[in-house]
């Protein structure tokens, strides 16, 4: 009997590659994926557990699911990704909503596991362990114990872009986060697997590829090459139906000189530089674990913009964290209004179970923290209005995302956490690219008009 399943994504680029390569494993297997939950006998929610807010719309999109049964076709709903991993027995305990909470190693045999729980059998959830102890620590070693799986992914979308994991894992230690603890060391994949994945996606329509990790700039060290990145961006641009190349989570810290020329001169890769300051402090980045500060920072952006001046840079930043004083709030605020960033993503500091700085002292009370983010956030808001307005004048390429509202994505524009660009009085395609002049601009979007 065939299944029917509705795949429910949250969270960032690198889950929507797991939602679709689960996808791909149970189409494999028999299943019929639909659209939406209503008409589907199970609910697959791929939970995102990075910070407080993403956990909670998580939870709502479950308790959502799960109201749905007894009232149509849904019969069960199940748990996975981040959260799902993250918390496992925890998450069963305090969420008896959901039929079953799967963690990543479950995975592999996902259509097993809906058999059975469509079946009325319970499903025992993991107790979630440190994921870092499952391979070596040193990433030279672990080439060894890699284990290459048969490509599987279905598409959940048209898009004209899609991302395109190039690793999973981290090896860095920041004390705000928890990736680490849930989704293990770092692990690059072979280049051939991505070309591969490549070639895949640009048959199923994609002409525009994310290249998504935790951590980008550290592509390779595990393979014995740090400079990897650099050597495979020509070999993915070489592919027919490839127009655009982009890359994400650039690690400020690992920036080269290498890879920004790389990312520079290869044709197709787009000058986007999506770096991960968090802030500009160097006493509040030390305590995060993390390097650098303003002056480091201010000149990685001018190594960029030196060489590339129409350069997208976007970056995300944390207030509040324990320690930070009004003198390290005002450094990183001087920073913003300096830096001119295309985009800007401000959080506020919370508490993260299996983190380091859920230990550490000087914790700030709510109401500075709220007071720091919306100070923040409308000065982030001022200065990347400022930084599009600029871009009046300039000539861009824009690759059409929405027929009806005209509105696509410039070589400096991100997928859905960036701006866009739109068109008045046209009529251009999905997947079209328009070479276009910008005319005007709204906040960080801009309007643009063809050549």
């Amino acid at each position: 009997m065939k299944r029917t399943v509705a795949v429910v994504t949250l969270g960032c680029s690198r889950n929507e590659v797991d939602s679709e390569e689960l996808a791909g494993r149970l189409a494999a297997d028999g299943w019929t994926l639909v659209d939406d939950v209503e008409s589907a006998e199970v609910a697959l929610v791929n939970t995102c557990g990075f910070i407080e807010s993403a956990k909670k719309d998580s939870i709502d999109a479950l308790l959502e699911a799960n109201s749905l049964k007894g009232h149509g076709t849904t019969r069960a709903v199940v748990a996975v990704g981040c959260m799902a991993e993250r918390y496992g027995q925890e998450l069963a305990n305090a969420l008896p909503e959901a039929d079953a909470i799967l963690g990543f190693d479950d995975y592999k045999d996902i259509s097993a596991r809906l058999q059975s729980i469509v079946a009325g059998n319970k499903h025992v959830p993991h107790i979630p362990r440190d994921r870092r102890a499952l391979l070596p620590i040193a990433p030279a070693d672990r080439a060894e114990t890699r284990v290459s799986e048969e490509f599987t992914r279905k598409r959940l979308g048209t898009a004209p872009w899609a991302p395109l994991k190039i690793a999973s894992g981290c090896d860095r230690r920041c004390s705000f986060c928890a990736i680490p603890y849930f989704r293990g060391s770092f692990v690059s994949r072979r280049p051939h697997e991505i070309m591969e994945e490549a070639r895949w996606l640009v048959a199923n329509g994609v002409s525009e590829l994310f290249l998504v990790s935790e951590n980008t700039t550290s592509y390779g060290k595990d393979l014995g090459d740090l400079q990897l990145m650099e050597k495979i961006l020509p070999d993915i641009a070489a592919i027919e139906g490839v127009e655009r190349i982009r890359l994400s989570y650039l690690q400020p810290a690992e920036m080269r000189p290498t890879l920004i020329q790389a990312m520079i001169a290869t044709p197709k890769v787009v000058p986007y530089f999506d770096l991960s300051f968090q802030h500009t402090s160097p006493t509040v980045l030390r305590r995060m674990r993390r390097f650098g500060d303003n002056e480091k920072f201010l000149h990685l952006i001018n190594q960029i913009r030196t060489v590339s001046p129409q350069a997208g840079i976007r970056s995300n930043f944390i207030v509040g964290f324990p320690g930070e004083t009004e003198a390290d709030f005002d450094e990183l605020a001087t920073f913003i209004t300096q830096a001119k960033l295309d985009a800007v993503g401000v959080f506020a500091y919370s508490d993260e179970d299996n983190t380091e700085a859920l230990t550490i002292d000087g914790k700030l009370e709510p109401e500075v923290i709220a007071q720091r983010l919306e100070t923040l956030s409308s000065l982030s808001d001022e200065m990347v209005s400022a930084r599009a307005q600029g871009r009046i004048g300039e000539e861009v390429r824009v690759l059409i995302e929405d027929a009806e509202l005209q509105e696509g994505r410039a070589a400096h524009q991100g997928p859905e956490v960036d701006g866009s660009t739109t068109f008045i009085g046209t009529n251009f395609k999905v997947g079209q690219y328009v070479d276009a002049v910008v005319i005007d601009s709204m906040g960080a979007d801009l309007v643009a008009q063809a050549l």
